[in-house]
């Protein structure tokens, strides 16, 4: 006899919904270059972070991203000023 073990149903939802979601693919894609390195990196885990999440976004998207938050974090800070010097002028009249 052999050591095989049914799959649970659970298990088998899960596997088939991490298909469908693409995870087995990225993942699998991630796990082939990683093994396709000729020079193995020392954290092998942030390897994976940091190929895994380039998969959906280009870093130069995130850079232009991070860029326009800071633009408008900036003038939110700058708007919320003037309101309150606005406010502080209203109260005084």
């Amino acid at each position: 006899m052999s050591n095989y073990k049914p799959i649970d149903a659970k298990r088998e939802e899960f596997r088939k919904y991490l298909e469908h979601a693409g995870v087995m693919d990225a993942l699998t894609k991630v796990l082939v270059s990683l093994y396709e390195e000729t020079e193995k990196p020392e954290d092998a885990l942030e390897y994976v972070r940091k190929h895994l999440g380039g998969i959906t976004e280009s870093s130069s998207n995130t850079d232009a991203l991070r860029k326009e938050l800071d633009e408008s974090q900036a003038q939110v800070t700058e708007l919320k000023a003037k309101l309150a010097k606005f406010e502080t002028e209203a109260g005084n009249e």
